[in-house]
């Protein structure tokens, strides 16, 4: 019964959203408290009108003052237009404008293809990420742009490539290239990087390929999934108050016996529990920073 009336009122927020006009305030202020924080927060549809602020933690908090990344680029295509998450800090739109021009140096690469940023006010999302929320994030593929700009259907169904093989044990040499080090190489040695995620795979194959200064191979750490992308994440902008930071990466190259565990059985294909845990309580506005109630309830 209550997981029906979450979903009844997740698809009345989503309607909402839809009906109104860009800006439109869609969610009641009494409401805020009632409806799950991914269903206000992926209602909005355009950035608070407010001082750019990333409030709270990677994966708990909101963004004011969001800017849109630009759907096309001299150097970077924005994919996947119809989820509205090409939004982010200021500062990671200027490091996916700097970062992209980069790639075009460094690569044969004419330049990047852009998956999600967050969306228009931050916060949880209705799909997908548990992150993504601070405007600090961005999905990069590990697929280069094309000299061709992509169509609008284009961008809704093309895949990114697959890079790691299926056994999840190594990247695919047939799709494995220099220009894959160079990038995310380009992308970990930008002095705003936190921290770069790619799978397993990808890290062993970088430790084993890069040549020459390894230090950047720090900010890079294994994660599951991304096997199509890389996951960059900015740190928090300089004096942001409001803005949690992540603990600082562990030290050293990350490499050998620090791979391993990544690799054996258990963690390599982990399997669901027999008894799948009990559904946590969805997150209200009311569990974000306090700020983000601001942020949301901004015409």
């Amino acid at each position: 019964m209550m997981r029906a009336m979450w979903c009844r009122a997740g698809l009345a927020a989503i309607a909402l959203a839809l009906a109104a006009p860009a800006g439109a305030q869609t969610v009641p202020a009494g409401r805020l408290d009632t409806l799950p924080a991914k269903q206000v927060f992926g209602a909005q549809t355009a950035s608070a009108p407010l001082a750019a602020r990333a409030i709270g933690f990677y994966s708990k908090g909101c963004l004011a003052g969001a800017q849109a990344l630009p759907v096309n680029g001299a150097t970077w295509q924005a994919m996947r237009l119809s989820r509205n998450r090409n939004w982010g800090h200021p500062n990671l739109i200027a490091f996916l404008e700097r970062f992209s021009a980069r790639v075009a140096e460094v690569s044969p690469w004419p330049g990047i293809l852009v998956g999600d940023l967050s969306q228009p006010r931050g916060g949880p999302m209705l799909t997908g990420h548990a992150s993504h929320q601070i405007g600090l994030d961005a999905d990069i593929w590990l697929t280069p742009m094309p000299k061709r700009e992509f169509s609008r259907e284009e961008r809704e169904n093309i895949s990114a490539t697959m890079v790691v093989r299926k056994d999840r044990r190594d990247v695919d040499a047939a799709v494995w290239t220099p220009a894959h080090v160079a990038v995310i190489r380009a992308a970990a040695q930008d002095p705003e990087v936190e921290r770069v995620l790619v799978n397993a795979a990808i890290k062993k194959a970088l430790c084993r390929d890069a040549k020459g200064d390894r230090a950047w191979l720090q900010k890079v750490r294994p994660y599951w999934g991304h096997d199509y992308h890389m996951h960059v994440r900015l740190s928090c902008p300089a004096g942001a108050k409001d803005c949690r930071p992540q603990d600082p990466v562990v030290p050293g190259e990350g490499c050998g016996s620090a791979l391993d565990w990544w690799f054996s059985a258990g963690n390599l294909n982990p399997k669901p529990p027999k008894v799948p845990p009990k559904p946590k309580p969805p997150l209200l506005v009311k569990d974000l920073p306090e700020a983000c109630r601001q942020v949301v309830l901004a015409p």
